[in-house]
């Protein structure tokens, strides 16, 4: 193996947004700037959920299929994770024991001074590495949880105004859905073509089917009554 090959450094790159109703696209220029900083992307993972699920599909594909010596890169800690704490420190946990590590903007790594180092020099190394990690995870949820309670209390606000609708369905982004289902397309396949989570494809097919069948239903009853 060559120098050139040996010092290549290869990245995972992780997009979110938390809804089906947010673009991906401001985040792609992160890819662009991986290469430009000298990474081979070996691949991108994109999401559409809340960071605060730990059963994320594409997170999980991603951290299954990381490699010693391999780099996660995502805009934010909180693209990552928006866990409680505990969940969130065994994420990250799981991403080192794959011989991975995190380059997120806001988290210093000290992982090639640690590298570096020996005895009482690594463990306070190790530990600041730690405690500068666990303030951002934990930032993060707060930051969540924050969010949370503001949409809330302004839902409530709205209620009582009498001014709360609910959220209003995309009926053309449905449509689209039905007509991939209808033509044949897996729901895996539908939720690519379409730009949204498997979940919401289940939703909205579930939703479909429901109205034709009690479209059906009242022509049966009509026909029934003539």
């Amino acid at each position: 193996m060559s120098k050139q090959q040996s010092t290549i450094r290869a990245a995972r790159v992780y997009l979110r947004v938390s809804t089906d109703e947010q673009d991906l696209a401001r985040q792609e220029a992160i890819v662009a700037g991986a290469r430009a900083a000298g990474f081979y992307v070996a691949a991108v993972y994109r999401e559409k959920a809340s960071g605060a699920r730990p059963d994320r599909p594409e997170l999980l594909r991603m951290v299954d299929d990381l490699q010693p010596g391999e780099v996660v890169i995502a805009e934010k800690i909180d693209r990552i994770s928006r866990l409680p704490l505990p969940e969130a420190e065994l994420l990250v946990a799981t991403i080192r024991r794959k011989g991975a590590r995190l380059a997120v903007p806001g988290i210093v790594d000290l992982s090639d001074l640690v590298a570096d180092s020996s005895g009482v020099s690594r463990i306070v190394l190790e530990a600041v590495q730690d405690m500068l990690l666990r303030v951002a995870l934990q930032t993060a949820r707060d930051d969540y949880e924050t969010r949370r309670e503001r949409q809330r209390e302004g839902i409530e606000i709205a209620k009582r105004a009498g001014r709360y609708t609910g959220r209003k369905p995309d009926l053309a982004h449905h449509r689209r859905i039905v007509a991939l289902r209808e033509a044949g397309m897996s729901i895996a396949r539908t939720a690519e073509l379409a730009g949204c989570s498997i979940a919401q494809v289940k939703r909205v097919t579930a939703l479909h089917r429901k109205k034709v069948a009690a479209q059906d239903m009242h022509c049966e009853s009509t026909d029934a009554g003539r």
